[in-house]
């Protein structure tokens, strides 16, 4: 299905929404190898996880919402983050991780600060994944990651990678490190 069906607007209205982003497209400059450029973000407001993330399609298998006993609905971004306003907006310079393979997500944001990036939010993660679903099966570049820029009051990190075959919204322990899963981090948000 489209995403601008999804979003329950029409083909004119949904394009509309990102029509502002052109103009900033022009300052994003170019990203380090192995770092994505950028992707376009449309927040959960709009379209909620649980509806897009069966768009994230790896080897034929639609991608699933699975964080139970929560829902997406149940992570708030973090305080210190500068999320735009705008229901559409342009990550940039996007790093899924690798640096923070088999460290805990607690100790990655510290470094994520360290190097003045910021953490992914969950509506960050599954545009990422839209734009490029290699992320998750491209282990040479890439990797599985965390989106630390999500949080409840509680220990559990928002994560996107396989399970069972399928592209998977779940969690893991903030303390637990994981080879295989990093913390993804961008440069900057640009929004409308």
């Amino acid at each position: 299905m489209e995403y601008f069906k999804l979003a329950n607007m029409s083909i004119e209205k949904f394009t509309a929404l990102l029509d502002p982003l052109r103009s900033r497209l022009v300052n994003i400059g170019t990203a380090p190898d192995g770092h994505i450029p950028f992707v376009i973000v449309i927040k959960g407001s709009v379209v909620p996880p649980e509806k897009v993330m069966p768009m994230v399609v790896i080897n034929k298998v639609q991608g699933e919402v699975r964080m139970t006993p929560f829902t997406s609905e149940d992570f708030s971004v973090i305080d210190k983050l500068a999320i735009p306003k705008s229901q559409a907006y342009l990550l940039v310079d996007i790093d899924s991780g690798q640096k923070t393979l088999n460290v805990t997500p607690h100790n990655a944001l510290a470094m994520i600060d360290n190097e003045k990036r910021h953490p992914l939010t969950i509506d960050e993660g599954i545009a990422l994944l839209l734009h490029f679903p290699e992320i998750l099966t491209d282990k040479k570049k890439y990797n599985c990651f965390s989106t630390l820029g999500s949080r409840r009051n509680d220990q559990r990190v928002p994560a996107f990678w396989i399970s069972y075959k399928k592209p998977r919204l779940g969690w893991c322990w903030d303390n637990n490190p994981h080879t295989w899963l990093g913390c993804a981090s961008c440069k900057d948000r640009i929004g409308a």
